[in-house]
């Protein structure tokens, strides 16, 4: 057997291993999101997409849990995020980037990310947070980034 093929079959075993601890840590985001009779769905790259209805301002917000983690200094890290405006289309230019740095500062939880072309507000929280809390960041990033939606987009509901 050649060199190669040898290293790729040793290495498949611990392939699988990554997948299942992999699919076990979205399973616990299942299990939360179940816990608190969060409805999602999984989008395209493995996130948990939840749809607010705001039937008052009869408006739509998606907001989303990451489907994996990272880690940092011994931390276990999950995302929590919402899109709020598109960059180019809803004039965020350098002034409002430099006001969206700033309201950052000012917030106790989540910060203005830059992703491409859309906006988002962001929640980074250690994976060990219960279900309360990773529905309450969801309510957070889902308000903060309709909010600022409706400031840079006006009645344009698209994100």
């Amino acid at each position: 057997m050649h060199r190669s093929a040898r290293g790729i079959l040793c290495a498949l075993p611990l392939l699988a291993f990554a997948a299942l601890a992999a699919a076990a840590q979205d399973a616990s985001v299942s299990t939360r999101l179940d816990a608190r009779g969060v409805k999602y769905a999984l989008d395209e790259d493995g996130d948990y997409q939840v749809t607010y209805r705001y039937a008052e301002e009869e408006r739509t917000q998606l907001a989303f849990v990451s489907g994996r983690t990272e880690s940092i200094g011994g931390f276990e890290i999950r995302e929590v995020f919402a899109p709020a405006a598109r960059v180019g289309q809803d004039g965020v230019d350098g002034a409002k980037a430099l006001a969206l740095m700033a309201e950052s500062g000012l917030n106790k939880i989540g910060s203005w990310e830059i992703r491409g072309d859309v906006l988002y507000m962001v929640i980074k929280l250690p994976d060990s947070v219960d279900a309360s809390q990773l529905e309450a960041a969801l309510d957070i990033v889902a308000e903060l980034a309709d909010n600022k939606e409706i400031e840079l987009s006006g009645d344009r509901d698209e994100l």
